[in-house]
């Protein structure tokens, strides 16, 4: 097994994905266009898990873990019926969801995946 480690999309403070021991761990990522409801901020950031799933060599059907956060918990609803299509069925990864306090005020949710190669 490799020790590597593989660095995707990286600058001074952070890498947007990180490859190891055959587990790709990818950073927070949010929506482009702020000016989206949750719903559609939840669409554009999931894209963007999969195409860097994708460039990491893997897909969401193996992610192992989800991490949400929301601004506002009465986005639960429609964060989640973007969310659940999104899965693969009988593929659900383990996940957590939360409120906090986002790096802008109009970033609605913001997740992270973990997955195996």
């Amino acid at each position: 097994m490799s020790h590597a480690i593989t660095r995707l999309d990286q600058n001074t403070r952070r890498s947007r994905a990180v490859i190891h021991n055959g587990t790709v761990y990818l950073a927070g990522h949010t929506a482009d266009d702020r000016s989206l409801d949750v719903a559609g901020q939840t669409r554009q950031v999931l894209a963007k898990v999969d195409e860097m799933l994708a460039a990491s060599g893997t897909d969401k059907s193996k992610a192992l873990m989800v991490t949400i956060w929301l601004a506002d918990m009465q986005d639960f609803a429609a964060m989640n019926s973007v969310y659940d299509a999104w899965i693969v069925p009988g593929q659900a990864p383990a996940r957590c969801c939360g409120k906090v306090e986002l790096a802008a005020p109009d970033i609605r949710v913001e997740i992270m995946v973990t997955a195996a190669l």
